[in-house]
């Protein structure tokens, strides 16, 4: 399995570009390191959290700026298996954040206090794919 934790200069840059006014949905697919991995000058560094309470204390700070944005989860499932798809990625959590904005995602991702919490999803996190959707309308076929 790759590992990414963090977005590439030119994948934000291309997130970026593209129209900030309208909202948007990030399905986030994530796997945790079994033992967070802080850097050496943390308080959290030697405390030997697995990466799934490291990813709780990244939530646990980010809440109150999810909420001051107008974001939420708007969906939350647990992983069973991939039909369609390398067969090494599996996730330990999958969920959909909505945001009114990219805007406000951008708002999130440059708030102090957010990118001090941001610790605690680099420790946390072996590998993640964070991908940005606009809304369609859910009907009852597929296309």
């Amino acid at each position: 399995m790759t590992e990414f934790v963090d977005p590439e200069r030119e994948q934000f840059e291309t997130f970026k570009g593209l129209d900030r006014d309208q909202p948007i949905e990030m399905l986030n697919l994530v796997k945790f390191r079994d033992i967070a991995e802080y850097p050496s000058d943390h308080e959290l560094a030697n405390a030997r959290l697995t990466g799934a309470q490291a990813y709780r204390n990244y939530g646990a700070e980010t809440a109150p700026i999810i909420k001051r944005l107008g974001a939420s989860i708007v969906w939350r499932g647990a992983f069973q298996t991939t039909l369609i798809g390398p067969a090494d990625e599996s996730w330990d959590e999958v969920f959909i954040a909505r945001y009114p904005s990219a805007h406000a995602f951008l708002e999130m991702v440059t708030d102090p206090i957010y990118r001090a919490a941001v610790v605690h999803r680099q420790a946390a996190v072996k590998t993640s794919r964070l991908i940005r959707c606009a809304p369609n309308e859910s009907g009852s076929s597929f296309g």
